[in-house]
This record gives structure tokens, C-alpha cells and sequence, in this order.
């Protein structure tokens, strides 16, 4: 299984990026491409840079990434309760390509974290909610909480309880992974 994960975060010291990277880990057995969306980076979208421009290489590698992958791990970075402004307009342009949808048939296990006690809760709802209208199955989703307290570099999800609940989805996006590629195959 081919598996993309990403923060949707342009912070160079991202604990999104952290955070995905960790649970990434729990797919080794898997083709594992860990990105940084600061490598795709894009001009603010509008219909008038789109006439100007067309679409920019930028988003149409970012979406060769996205089919390429059979699962999509995205960490989301909270800004003000919403997606933070790097990501969305990275889907903006990537959902502007002739004939697709920004996660085109993809199925996706969705994370975020935060130093509140929320964990980005809010951002994330956004995200499970819009998905569906982006082409991607959301398989599970998780938000961990007061990510200093939680989490610890090298070590990933310190806390047992975030940690068993963290590994419970890992089982079943694999479950269901195994599930898509069987029924591919029938």
C-alpha cells in the first residue's frame, strides 16, 4: 500500500508535521512518503491568476502525490478554528485541474493536534465534513490534545489512553485498507 502523509501546515517546526510523521510510522510495511506542503508552495488563488497563469506545476505535482497514494494521513494546524490558509489554497488550485477532486477517490485517516485541550478539534470537524465534497473517504479521525503534554519526539504519543485510542484507528484503516484491495480485486 502506497501511503501519503503531510501536516496541513506551513510551519517549519510544524507538531502537525510531527505528529503525522509519528503515526506514519505505524505503516512500515507499507511505501510511506512523508511531504511538506511548504514544497508546494503556490501564488494566493484566483480566477484571475488562473486565466493568467493557468495552473501551476506546483499543484498539479501536489495532486500526482495524492494519486499515487492509496491512503492519505493529513494532520491539520487549527488557525482561528478553520483549515490554516497554506492548505486551503493548495486545495484551491488542485481543485481547479480539468476532471478531478482534490482527493480523487482517496481514502484518508485525518489527525490534527494543538496545545489546547481541543487538539483542533474544530479544524478537524471542517475537514471530516468536507471531505466527501473533496473525492476522499474519511476512514477515521482523531484529535490529541495539549500536544506538549502528549507527545514526546523519537517517543510519538506519550500519553496511554491517546495512545491506545491513536493505535485502535491505525488497526482499522488498515482493516480497512485490506477490505478496499480485496473488493479491487474480486
Amino acid at each position: 500500500m502506497n501511503v501519503l502523509a503531510f501536516a496541513a501546515s506551513s510551519s517549519n517546526n510544524s507538531i502537525n508535521h510531527k505528529l503525522v510523521t509519528s503515526v506514519s510510522r505505524y505503516y512500515k510495511e507499507d511505501q510511506v512518503d512523508v511531504i511538506s506542503i511548504n514544497d508546494f508552495e503556490l501564488p494566493l488563488y484566483s480566477i484571475d491568476r488562473e486565466k493568467e497563469l493557468g495552473i501551476p506545476d506546483a499543484a498539479t505535482e501536489f495532486a500526482a502525490r495524492i494519486d499515487w497514494a492509496d491512503l492519505v494521513l493529513i494532520s491539520f494546524a487549527e488557525h482561528n478554528g478553520n483549515y490554516a490558509a497554506a492548505y486551503k489554497n493548495l486545495v484551491d488550485w488542485i481543485s481547479r485541474i480539468k476532471g478531478r477532486k482534490p482527493f480523487q477517490d482517496k481514502h484518508l485517516f485525518l489527525l490534527s493536534t494543538s496545545q489546547g485541550a481541543r487538539g483542533g478539534q474544530s479544524v478537524l470537524d471542517i475537514a471530516v465534513a468536507r471531505m466527501p465534497y473533496d473525492g476522499g473517504t474519511v476512514i477515521d479521525s482523531i484529535a490529541l490534545p495539549e500536544f506538549a503534554a502528549n507527545y514526546e519526539d523519537g517517543k510519538g504519543v506519550t500519553n496511554s489512553l491517546y495512545r491506545s485510542q491513536l493505535e485502535a484507528k491505525v488497526r482499522k484503516t488498515k482493516r480497512e485498507m485490506i477490505k478496499v484491495f480485496s473488493e479491487k480485486n474480486i
